[in-house]
């Protein structure tokens, strides 16, 4: 069984920054992509950041230039960092990544972790 779990979300004003930190934990045997995504009530979810197993990286332009998206292999680990942070990110922050475990590639996602932001 593996799991992912959401961690450093949190109410912040404008112009401040967090970070968010997702920990995949269970029997794994390794990760390939890893990303975060966003969804508002009554929007779709959409994705923030990902990065690949070898540490290349894309990001949504509405995020480009503010977030960096990081991972630790050696502790299954994947971080977001939001700096300049706006109104309009507000938002619940989900982490998600496939991962090989007892044979299988699967797509997990955490439970999210929800992100105000106040202006």
């Amino acid at each position: 069984q593996v799991q992912l779990v959401e961690s450093g979300g949190g109410l912040v004003q404008a112009g401040g920054s967090l970070r968010l930190s997702c920990v995949a934990s269970g029997s794994i045997f390794s990760i390939n992509t890893m990303d975060w995504y966003r969804q508002v009530v009554g929007k779709q979810r959409e994705l923030v950041a990902l990065i690949r197993n070898g540490g290349s990286t894309n990001y949504a332009d509405s995020v480009k230039g503010r977030f960096t998206i990081t991972r630790d292999n050696a502790k299954n680990t994947v971080y977001l960092q939001m700096n300049t942070l706006k109104a309009e990110d507000t938002a619940v922050y989900y982490c998600h990544g496939w991962i090989w475990s007892n044979g299988v590639a699967a797509e997990y996602w955490g439970q999210g972790t929800q992100v105000t932001v106040s202006s």
